[in-house]
């Protein structure tokens, strides 16, 4: 019997867990959820975060190395832009399993829009001023 490891290269492998490790994240779901409507300024993604630029920058980092995100810039301001096809490899992953449809990005949206409420609904009950 082959074993899991056998049947992805170390390449996808890799690419895997970044993306799982980069939606591990609430703050960085949140950002993806927010990009879903339009490419965005790093400055506007930070505004509803009650972080640092510097920590959100570290999360648009990690977003961007798993390919989630591209950034651009342009002019003096960096653009950040949702890369929805790096979770295709993801989706085929999970689609091996047999239980897990394709990703589809309204299903995506819907998603991390639940994330999203959860969160603030955990936030609030728990006296969290986020």
């Amino acid at each position: 019997m082959r074993s899991i490891v056998d049947t992805t290269t170390a390449r996808e492998s890799q690419t895997l867990d970044a993306i799982f490790a980069a939606l591990s994240d609430p703050t960085r779901r949140a950002i993806l959820h927010m990009l879903l409507e339009d490419d965005m300024a790093v400055t506007d993604v930070a505004d509803p975060f009650e972080m640092s630029l510097a920590a959100i920058s570290k999360h648009l980092a990690i977003l961007a190395g798993a390919n989630l995100i591209s950034q651009e810039k342009r002019g003096r301001v960096k653009w950040c832009k949702l890369e929805p096809d790096a979770l295709r490899g993801a989706s085929v992953w999970m689609q091996g399993f047999g239980q897990f449809e394709p990703v589809n990005l309204d299903a995506f949206e819907r998603f991390l829009a639940v994330e999203l409420a959860h969160e603030v609904d955990q936030n609030s009950s728990s006296g969290d001023p986020r």
